[in-house]
């Protein structure tokens, strides 16, 4: 571990043992791992990396993202290893970098440098070249001499070629890999273009031809270079929102030892029972819970929510969040790699990595590119030479399509967008699980509302528990500790940690309720189905309410006030707004479910919904042609949430990794829903925008290269502006504040 963490970092290095690099799938059957392939510039390299590691024995998926250059693998363990996985990348010509947080900038800086360094060399040299060009174009208009005229032309060589072989090293040793290993990339007809333009230049000084084009091959090379460095900055700039969380990360933490002695530890070495200390100003460095002292917190990593949480003793705290006004001192319970931070994300950088629909059509597209570039400039050539054209003509007008045709702006049109988006979204309160999530969000027309915990804060509070006799209300509890229903959670908070009886076989019906055994007895807890109660005064209850029904059939109510979001109003007006149809469907009691609905101006609602109705009303929703966004707990609305187009679902900290949804927005308000749902419909109409650009430019450029009205030159500027002109685009999405306001 001490080459890794080495400042700075050469990918030997990190290749040394991947194997420290290799998590468990939540299932833990399996293993994966994310690399980085600082090599992959293309589409076509992405399928090469694809189709080649996904037919190792053993492995079940590859997912490789241009815009992060990252791939994504899982296998079985038994049949496959991580190195394994690097040696077969590297068979096939890329470098593959186990992914580390704290590494990974290192290696995109040297990437810059490296390509800042060949630009500035290139442009150096073309600068000067365009002098001596310029003496050159007067003095063919003038007197000049073929002997004067040879002299600057091999000039121009001495000055051209050292350049041309340095600069152009990012590309040809890419181009080299890929022929190498029997691919191609989009940087073999770069450089073939590069080499052709280099060549006919020299052939022609040699002969002391009229016409040299130095000039053009270093500026050629100079404008493509600018191209691939402003697509490097600006992919990084949009590289991952989950890269960027982990600049939250407290970089050492205040371990407090049992004599009361202060010691400064990585946070990596913190474990569940530690003390730290935090102080005023500092990040807390892990998980865990206040042991002493009363500050504010920033906790908008967690919530949303920008307005700082005071926390006591006692209070549950997040690595990453900010302590404000005053020291803490905070008892651990978790590892850092299973801190609330490093659940987010992990779920960020899955979504990064997935494969929407529009990205596969990207890559279908581009998937025809190799052969047909080369068809086409091979094409051109014989074209004009059927058309009397002389050879060096041919050969000029062939390096233009080869250059022209580079399909970057296609390659980008929908991952920089997708990156940009769960960035955005992750700044708003919401984490993206789904990788296509965005696109079935933006196609939504209809929203499916639960109630409690989602439309409310599903903070409840128990309103008659001093009416019931303390034995039923220890009973109740016992089964209420086991779930994490709103309505069960509030029971046992209500209860505390006094002594309760204790239960067998206890075990939980979704959106039903809970049965155990006690004395021999059957013993549940939940609605009034489920609980076998008769009707009642308590109908009129118009809050929520749970059931016990004990062993000799007798049965208990307890009754529950919650209140809505604070923007529940807002909201729903705001969804409405933009064009949906909203449902509430819920399995809470008529009263409450028609209070609800009321006040929040919801006219199709249905109350006592048990679990299949709300999958049976989804379907039906369904045949009708309504794309349906569900929007629940993520608890007991498990298989609604999985039957919708598309769903959300509220979360707490322990609930992150656990929720089946697309999405999972966070704290206290609904407005990050709609904030989902602007920018869902932005990002939809940005890839089309990108496709369309992409598509626009070779429909007119390559015409143009072919008829011989596009100079290398031009075609170097061309593709170069395509390329970068997505990429802006997409980052046009990180502009506006969509949505309600969130403060």
């Amino acid at each position: 571990m001490s080459e890794l963490a080495a400042p700075s970092p050469h990918p030997a290095a990190l290749r040394a043992d991947p194997g420290l690099f290799v998590r468990r799938t939540e299932s833990g059957g399996e293993a994966k791992i994310d690399f980085v392939v600082q090599s992959m510039h293309c589409a076509g390299c992405l399928r090469k990396i694809e189709r080649n590691v996904g037919e190792m024995p053993g492995v079940s998926s590859v997912r490789a993202n241009l815009s992060t250059k990252r791939v994504a693998v899982r296998w079985d363990p038994a049949r496959a290893n991580a190195a394994s996985i690097v040696d077969k990348l590297a068979s096939i010509g890329f470098e593959a970098v186990p992914f580390d947080p704290k590494l990974i900038g290192a290696l995109d800086e040297n990437e810059g440098r490296s390509l800042l360094r060949a630009l500035g060399v290139a442009g150096f040299a073309a600068a000067n070249v365009m002098l001596l060009s310029v003496s050159v174009w007067s003095g063919l208009v003038s007197d000049m001499e073929p002997e004067t005229r040879a002299l600057f032309y091999w000039m121009s060589a001495l000055i051209a070629l050292p350049a041309i072989a340095y600069s152009a090293q990012p590309f040809y040793r890419s181009a080299y890999a890929a022929l190498k290993h029997g691919r191609m990339n989009m940087d073999v007809p770069i450089s073939l273009a590069v080499t052709l333009a280099t060549t006919m230049s020299l052939v022609q000084t040699v002969v002391n031809a009229r016409h040299v084009y130095f000039d053009a091959s270093i500026t050629l090379l100079f404008f493509l270079l600018i191209g691939r460095y402003l697509d490097v900055q600006a992919r990084n700039k949009a590289c991952s929102a989950a890269q960027n969380l982990l600049g939250l990360r407290a970089t050492a933490a205040t371990l407090v030892e049992a004599d009361g002695t202060y010691r400064s530890v990585s946070i990596d070495s913190l474990e569940p029972g530690m003390i730290v200390s935090v102080a005023a100003g500092a990040r807390v460095p892990a998980d865990g819970i206040v042991a002493g002292g009363v500050s504010d917190v920033d906790t908008s990593l967690v919530t949303g929510e920008s307005v700082p949480e005071a926390v006591k003793t006692g209070a549950h705290v997040f690595a990453g969040t900010l302590n404000i006004s005053a020291p803490l001192t905070v008892r651990v319970t978790a590892r850092d790699e299973n801190s609330l931070l490093s659940e987010i994300v992990r779920l960020m950088e899955a979504a990064e990595q997935g494969r929407s629909a529009y990205v596969r059509i990207a890559d279908q597209a581009a998937r025809i590119y190799a052969p047909s570039v080369h068809i086409l400039a091979a094409s051109t050539v014989a074209l004009w030479l059927l058309m009397g054209a002389g050879f060096t003509a041919a050969i000029t007008n062939a390096i233009a399509v080869l250059i022209v045709t580079c399909p970057c702006a296609l390659g980008l049109a929908v991952p920089v967008v997708q990156v940009v988006a769960t960035g955005r979204l992750i700044r708003r309160g919401v984490l993206v699980k789904s990788a296509d999530g965005l696109e079935r969000l933006a196609s939504a027309d209809t929203i499916v509302f639960d109630k409690t915990g989602t439309l409310t804060l599903g903070r409840l509070q128990l309103v008659n528990g001093d009416a019931v006799a303390p034995a039923d209300l220890a009973v109740a509890a016992s089964l209420a500790r086991v779930s994490r229903h709103p309505l069960a959670r509030a029971l046992a908070d209500y209860v505390g940690m006094r002594p309760l009886p204790l239960l067998t076989g206890i075990h939980e019906e979704p959106g039903q309720g809970l049965e155990g055994h006690l004395d021999g007895g059957t013993v549940r807890l939940g609605n009034r189905l489920w609980a076998g109660a008769e009707e009642g005064d308590s109908e009129l209850h118009a809050g929520s309410e749970l059931w016990l029904r004990r062993g000799d059939g007798s049965t208990l109510c307890f009754r529950f006030t919650d209140t809505l979001r604070v923007d529940a109003v807002d909201a729903i007006a705001a969804l409405k707004a933009r064009g949906f149809a909203i449902e509430l469907l819920s399995g809470d009691r008529m009263p409450a479910v028609k209070a609800a609905a009321e006040a929040l101006g919801i006219a199709t609602w249905r109350a006592e919904a048990r679990p299949d109705a709300k999958i049976a009303r989804l379907k039906e929703l369904a045949a009708q042609g309504r794309k349906v966004l569900m929007v629940g707990d993520g608890l007991n609305d498990a298989p609604a949430l999985r039957a919708a187009h598309v769903s959300f679902s509220p979360a707490t900290a322990a609930d992150v990794s656990q929720i089946a949804v697309d999405f999972i927005f966070q704290g206290g308000k609904l407005g990050p829903i709609v904030e989902a749902v602007d920018v869902s419909r932005k990002s939809r109409r940005l890839v089309f925008e990108n496709f369309a650009l992409a598509l626009a430019y070779n429909a007119v450029a390559v015409p143009l290269a072919v008829a011989g009205f596009v100079t290398p030159l031009i075609a170097a500027v061309a593709m170069s502006t395509s390329s970068i002109t997505v990429t802006l685009n997409s980052l046009r999405l990180n502009r506006g504040n969509g949505g309600v306001e969130r403060s």
